[in-house]
């Protein structure tokens, strides 16, 4: 394989709350391993406001600085590993060489209580991308 680092989409149909999460998870915990994005077949004109409060408050990173709601064309069309956020009834489709469903339950309009437990499984599903591509050469 050549150079670069693999590159990480995770996708949902909007763009606004789980896999922007995921995004700023990703670029915060894992970005010597992998290079984050996400993307959705639809964009919000803002991101989850709860999504933002919240990953402000727990981590300090300002996704509203850092990120906007992106459609699948805005992001690099060579993917390596598609992360499909949970979409219910139909994710949108990326090529990629690797593919994981997460099945996270979209926290939106939910209390702060359950929007932390979803942040916080995103944030081990993060991780634990991380480590199978350092252990395993996962496309290697």
């Amino acid at each position: 394989m050549n150079n670069r680092k693999l590159r990480v989409a995770f996708i949902c149909v909007h763009n606004s709350c789980r896999s922007q999460i995921a995004e700023a998870l990703g670029k915060n915990f894992a970005d010597e391993i992998f290079e984050s994005y996400s993307a959705g077949t639809e964009t919000k004109p803002r991101i989850n406001q709860d999504a933002v409060r919240l990953i402000k408050k727990i981590y300090g990173i300002d996704i509203e600085e850092t990120q906007v709601s992106k459609l699948l064309t805005d992001i690099p069309k060579e993917i390596d590993i598609v992360v499909k956020m949970g979409c219910n009834l139909v994710c949108p489709y990326l090529p990629s060489k690797y593919e994981e469903d997460w099945g996270v339950e979209d926290p939106t309009g939910k209390s702060d209580e359950e929007f932390k437990l979803v942040i916080a499984e995103i944030e081990k599903k993060v991780k634990e991308l991380a480590q199978k591509i350092k252990t395993t050469e996962l496309l290697g």
